[in-house]
């Protein structure tokens, strides 16, 4: 087995490593060092901290940023769609016709179940 045939593959890794840790570097070494107490001091909004940083949310917080995201990337899915509308003619109309149907029943939904309140 020939040893030249790793070669790229060794070089990109090493060019990989060094466009990740040099920069870093470079900051560490290059840029100013002047801690003050006012850039050592916790941030939380403008405020002093008063609670635990592992306090546990409430589950609804989590349950919004899911339906962000669901919603989010399905309405991704629209825009090749609109790009190539008059490529995809009638058919690819009723589909995503279908597919909005579908996305505005699922959101009635929640918000008939109460999953978009925030109190």
């Amino acid at each position: 087995m020939n040893l030249d045939q790793y070669l790229p593959v060794l070089l990109f890794i090493l060019v990989g490593m060094a466009v990740g840790i040099v920069p870093i570097a470079l900051g560490y070494i290059l840029g100013p060092n002047r801690p003050d107490p006012e850039k050592n001091s916790p941030y939380e909004c403008g405020f002093e901290a008063f609670e635990d940083a592992r306090m546990k949310f409430d589950v609804r917080y989590y349950l919004v940023a899911i339906l962000f995201i669901l919603f989010d990337l399905e309405i991704a899915f629209l825009f090749p769609w609109a790009v190539s509308l008059h490529e995809v003619g009638l058919t690819g109309f009723v589909a995503v016709s279908i597919f909005l149907a579908v996305l505005v029943v699922g959101f009635a939904y929640e918000w008939k179940k109460g999953a978009l309140d925030w109190e």
